[in-house]
């Protein structure tokens, strides 16, 4: 039987166009279906959820009859903002600053377009989520009144705190939470939380940014109790049943500074062809479903890690002992055996709960020193290993071979590598290498995604994947000119652009001066990969199915495939309810595990920055050469040469001429002299301010 809600939906779907009031509503449905109370407050819970806007003098409409569009509020420091559609294809639409007075950066809203003469108006007719809650910034003091200055001036140029609350010392790091948000005719008002301490304190800032997007300090009780039961040692009776890899040269390969290892690997050569051995931590056996663990796990979504620390999914008992890797300890794992030809095709694969035990916890420094450096202190120390380093290299370079062909994107954009002295302040930014070893594992554990996701295709059973949908027609169509300026040409032909196509520019401008402009704005026509229990596919590495598998200790997603393949490996057959109940846990999973994904790299990056922003203090007055990386309306960015770091030149600096950015051309030019500055010039610039706290970074052109 249909709810009152459902009811009045389909109400309002006959008759589209249309504006109701409550009392309507119940006369349309006819006063035996629904009360007029019952009606006003499903009412309200459909424009709550969006589904309904209430428009002026009580009535209500379906919003996209109404003219209304549902955005995230993109606030700008001026006062005025933007709505980005949740609908593709639209453009954003301006708020003015009167609008932006009720409304905060992030918050997800309903406007409605009036015409007007000089064009569309919109009004923000419906607060449907609100962005921010718990806000992060320095504290200060005016006319006997306290305020917090955020982090994030898109927020709000100042926020006053809650009169008769604690007070810090000015300039100090504070939290708060949002006491009341604002209306039309009041500002927003917060509640004084915590008083951090010095903006330049490393902890501090690490403090800052755990509390800004809500990472979780710490495990709760239950979770801390279960992983201090965790035996350190694996139980004999746990190998029972399990296939014995522990005669097998495994290995793990991983960062200098990584302390949980998930995955170990080794390589066989028979009758030409490869055997490839991809071990994977069985956290699935220790972390159980609906345990502490687990609820604490799911929240998490996955680790968090920055330059000085990191914050695991689960408890250290397990992340660094018991499930890692550890080199000479007995561990449990899942395996899986790819039997691999002398093109990169794979022939075969097994899949098996194993036991192993790593031979060596190696780095890719290394394995690098073996191979490609031949070092022979290094060749001597793992004399036993070495032959089994120049497989691994020859696999590596068919697979990689392989998807190349295919189409495969290599994006070739280096991680900054932080080097941080006894304080946990920045001592050097530089380019983080990638030889052989980081090839050797990418390859594998590409290739044991792939496996594991095919064979539950086969199987049927609804899957977790990895999905990366193509890029929009429309950008690529937007950004061709600047590539043909390059001289470089996007095959815009009918349908969509194929990865061959993106793959053949990045090939095609290896080793040239705009290699490294060219990988950053083909990667920012990228869509971001996700999960979802739908495949459609992972663009960027060109295949038609994959999943996450290979990290289970820092990511949930992968602790999900991992029980789907023990239950599709032990025979069981989903009733049609079990199916059911799966495909809408795997769908809500997908969503929460999406999310924490772009938390914790949105939080990874701030905290990158702000090393960045750290280390230049510094440097100001010093110039450097660089390289401009992108453009905007307020000046263009400048990536240097001598260190991994990116600061802005703002065109408010450029004295010789009036400077407008031509968004359509990518390029900023001076309005009588027609000087012009483009993605890849090269450019020298001078430090002249840096707000650590901020990660601002400001340069100007020397002359």
């Amino acid at each position: 039987m249909a709810s009152t809600k459902e009811k009045i939906l389909s109400f309002f779907a006959a008759r589209p166009q249309r504006r109701f009031t409550p009392q309507e509503v119940v006369k349309g449905l006819g006063p035996a279906q629904a009360e007029l109370g019952t009606v006003v407050e499903s009412l309200r819970e459909l424009a709550r959820e969006g589904k309904l806007v209430r428009l002026k003098k009580n009535h209500y409409g379906i919003p996209g009859a109404q003219n209304c569009v549902v955005g995230r509020v993109q606030a700008h420091p001026n006062g005025f903002g933007f709505l980005i559609p949740h609908e593709k294809n639209r453009d954003d639409i301006y708020l003015s600053r009167r609008e932006m007075r009720r409304v905060m950066h992030g918050d997800v809203v309903m406007v409605r377009l009036e015409k007007q003469r000089t064009g569309d108006e919109a009004h923000v007719v419906q607060i449907l989520e609100r962005g921010q809650k718990r806000i992060v910034g320095t504290y200060d003091e005016f006319e006997g009144k306290s305020y917090l200055i955020p982090m994030d001036l898109r927020i709000a140029p100042a926020i006053a705190l809650a009169p008769g609350g604690p007070r810090s010392r000015k300039g100090n790091v504070i939290t708060a939470e949002i006491s009341r948000y604002a209306t039309g005719f009041s500002p927003p008002e917060a509640k004084l939380l915590e008083s951090l301490g010095d903006p330049d304190d490393a902890e501090v800032q690490a403090r800052s940014i755990i509390f800004r997007y809500d990472l979780p300090a710490a495990f709760s009780a239950g979770c801390r109790a279960a992983a201090k039961r965790c035996a350190q040692q694996v139980d004999p009776g746990d190998c029972e049943n399990r296939t014995d890899l522990r005669g097998l040269p495994i290995v793990t390969i991983d960062g200098e500074r990584a302390r949980d290892f998930d995955d170990a690997v080794s390589v066989e050569k028979k009758n030409g062809h490869f055997f490839l051995y991809v071990s994977i931590a069985d956290v699935a056996h220790y972390v159980r479903p609906a345990t502490a663990l687990d609820q604490d796990a799911y929240q998490r979504g996955t680790s968090v890690y920055f330059p000085d620390r990191a914050i695991p999914m689960i408890p250290e008992e397990l992340s660094n002992g018991i499930c890692s890797l550890n080199p000479a300890e007995t561990r449990l794992t899942q395996s899986v055996v790819l039997e691999i030809d002398d093109r990169g095709g794979v022939q075969g694969s097994r899949f098996f709960a194993s036991v192993i035990r790593s031979h060596a916890r190696m780095t890719y420094t290394e394995v690098r020193r073996i191979l490609v450096d031949r070092d022979p202190e290094c060749r001597s120390r793992y004399r036993n290993l070495v032959d089994q380093f120049r497989l691994m290299e020859e696999l590596a370079l068919l697979l990689w071979e392989r998807r190349r062909q295919e189409g495969s994107l290599d994006f070739d954009l280096p991680e900054a590598e932080i080097v941080l002295d006894l304080q946990g302040m920045p001592e050097n930014i530089a380019r983080a290498e990638r030889s052989i070893a980081h090839r050797i594992i990418e390859e594998f554990m590409i290739a044991a995604n792939e496996a594991v996701a095919r064979r539950l295709k086969e199987k049927d059973f609804p899957l977790l994947y990895r999905i990366h949908e193509g890029p929009e027609q429309e950008t690529l169509e937007a950004l061709s000119p600047f590539l043909l300026s390059l001289g470089y040409r996007l095959p815009l032909r009918k349908g969509k652009v194929t990865p061959k196509d993106l793959q053949q520019i990045l090939q095609a401008c290896r080793g040239k001066p705009e290699e490294k402009v060219l990988n950053r704005v083909l990667l920012r026509a990228m869509k971001q990969a996700h999960y979802a229990p739908q495949n459609v596919g992972h663009f960027g590495l060109a295949s038609g199915c994959y999943t996450h598998f290979t990290s289970p200790i820092r990511r949930y997603p992968d602790l999900i495939v991992h029980r789907i393949l023990h239950d599709a490996l032990q025979g069981r057959k989903l009733k049609p309810k079990e199916r059911d109940d799966l495909a809408a846990y795997l769908e809500e999973a997908g969503k929460h595990t999406s999310e924490r994904e772009r938390i914790a790299m949105d939080a990874e990056r701030e905290m990158v920055d702000l090393k960045k922003a750290q280390f230049m203090v510094g440097k100001i007055g010093e110039e450097f050469d660089g390289f401009i990386v992108s453009l905007a309306n307020f000046g263009f960015f400048v990536e240097l040469n001598a260190y991994f770091v990116e600061g802005l030149v703002r065109l408010s600096s450029l004295t010789d001429d009036t400077y407008h950015y031509y968004e359509k051309a990518n390029v900023i030019k001076g309005h009588r002299h027609g000087r012009t500055f483009r993605l890849g010039d090269a450019v020298r610039v001078r430090v002249v301010r840096v707000h650590a706290f901020r990660s601002e970074i400001d340069f100007e052109m020397v002359s």
